[in-house]
């Protein structure tokens, strides 16, 4: 696989090695030693997600104050714009985002590490995501950044207004949200 460092280094885009032919693909979406090897050894996943969204569904900026999340996101259906948020306080590129594209067709991944606020918005027809999680879902320690704060200025590549769950809207800004020291 190769392994390309976003504006956030920490945050990884991810490309496997694809085999094809007229007959279709293989790649392997996940391999414990060479992602050790990319990232570092220190990550176990423990949870794998599965998530369908239609056009225009924009989730998060969502973490886990607690039991915070790492996460590998890969596309099987369709196209989003993915977005990381660094909210470790004690970081240089506190408050800062990353964004790639992610679709079934470019087979890509994105490696969002613990510590940063994550959300996509699908760009196309409908978009199946699926995702490990380096701990569980802790609904308790959830928490969601406002998607258009104006502090992060995230370029989302939307002509309509999104489609927000009522835990979208009433997310926070960042700078009253809880983040990480």
């Amino acid at each position: 696989m190769q392994v390309i460092r976003t504006a956030i280094p920490e945050v990884l885009l991810i490309e496997p090695k694809v085999f094809g032919d007229d007959r279709g693909f293989f790649y392997e979406s996940y391999n414990e030693r060479a992602f050790g090897e990319a990232i570092g050894p220190s990550f176990r996943f423990v949870q794998d997600n599965h998530s369908r969204s239609a056009r225009n569904v924009l989730r998060g900026l969502h973490y886990q104050i607690q039991q915070p999340q790492g996460k590998l996101v890969r596309v099987t259906a369709g196209e989003i714009y993915d977005v990381a948020v660094d909210i470790r306080r004690s970081s240089r590129t506190f408050g800062k985002w990353a964004a790639v594209v992610l679709s079934a067709s470019n087979r890509k991944m994105c490696w969002v590490p613990p510590g940063f606020a994550h959300g996509f918005l699908v760009v196309s027809d409908h978009a199946e995501l699926q995702y490990k999680t380096t701990d569980y879902w802790a609904p308790e320690h959830e928490r969601c950044i406002l998607w258009n704060d104006p502090d992060l200025a995230i370029r989302w590549p939307m002509q309509d207004e999104p489609i927000l769950s009522q835990k979208d809207r009433a997310g926070l800004p960042l700078r009253q949200a809880e983040v990480f020291p």
